[in-house]
């Protein structure tokens, strides 16, 4: 996925949910802070996004812009939307998101988490390929390892999981 492609999906899905805000939380949320990231973190099809003032209309997104769709077989990705509710994240993620606008005609902006916030979602998740997208922005020097050790210091999770993924940090981080 490429920035262009994310800001037409933040656009069309403001477009859709007839909202001027979307949440962007799942991996390509990245763009919003790194427009080039490496293409190890930029394979995903999908961009996951939240209506931020009509959370009612997620399904709207995935009806029009989801996997499958006329949105996904003209333009190879698509959108698919969810609950912010269904990502953890860290404590005052709000408060670094970073803003992209979708441009057009109509107002739009992408509000994509922050990286360290979305790393320390994506290691809550357990999934080989989370652990590779994060290995990637440790190693790219995306992200600093102690800030994410202490953002994951801050998700509502069981203290077992946080210490697992603490001292996966650690591990990859060496």
């Amino acid at each position: 996925m490429t920035r262009d492609e994310l800001e037409h999906a933040i656009r069309a899905s403001c477009d859709i949910a007839g909202d001027t805000e979307v949440w962007v939380f799942g991996s390509q949320a990245i763009l919003g802070e790194h427009r080039h990231a490496p293409d190890a973190l930029r394979q995903s099809i999908e961009v996951d996004v939240a209506p931020k003032n009509h959370p009612e209309r997620t399904d709207l997104i995935n009806g029009a812009l989801g996997e499958y769709s006329l949105f996904h077989q003209t333009h190879g990705f698509y959108v698919h939307g969810l609950p912010i509710e269904s990502a953890v994240l860290p404590e005052d993620w709000k408060t670094r998101t970073i803003a992209v606008p979708g441009g057009g005609r109509e107002p739009s902006t992408g509000w994509c988490i922050e990286g360290h916030d979305l790393a320390a979602s994506k290691l809550t998740a357990s999934r080989e390929e989370d652990y590779r997208f994060v290995r990637t922005q440790i190693v790219e020097g995306l992200i600093d390892p102690e800030v994410l050790i202490q953002r994951v210091h801050t998700l509502a999770i069981a203290s077992e999981q946080r210490e697992q993924m603490t001292m996966w940090i650690e591990i990859n981080s060496i």
